[in-house]
């Protein structure tokens, strides 16, 4: 009689759908590709400004915070407030819409951050 795999047995099943090869959960409720690591930063915030894919509309970038998603969610709240404008979080970046790179890097600055100007 042949041994059970130690990889759980289960070669195909229709109860749940698509199964993650990595945790065995359905893909639907897979923890572990939610998950990606922020690359390391190197303690410096660089504010940059982008128009990129927005139909010439310009926005301010912040990256670089070694922050956690609430931090930098509550850190973007704040920033957007100063300038008066909106904006969001994503994968990191703190964009905010319009040209505020001096009234950005004055006020993280003001927090103790590092800062350059990244960008023309």
């Amino acid at each position: 009689m042949k041994a059970k795999s130690s990889s759980g047995g289960l070669v195909y099943s229709t109860e749940s759908g698509r199964m993650c090869p990595v945790c065995r959960q359905p893909v639907d409720r897979c923890k572990c590709s939610s998950v990606k690591p922020r690359p390391a930063s190197d303690g410096i915030v660089r504010v940059s400004r982008e128009t990129k894919g927005r139909a010439g509309k310009g926005v301010t970038l912040v990256k670089g915070l070694a922050l956690d998603d609430a931090a930098l969610v509550a850190l973007g709240k704040q920033l957007k407030t100063a300038c008066g404008s909106g904006g969001t979080v994503k994968e990191g970046v703190i964009e905010v819409q319009g040209d505020h790179c001096e009234r950005v890097m004055a006020l993280l600055q003001a927090q103790g951050h590092k800062v350059k100007r990244a960008g023309g």
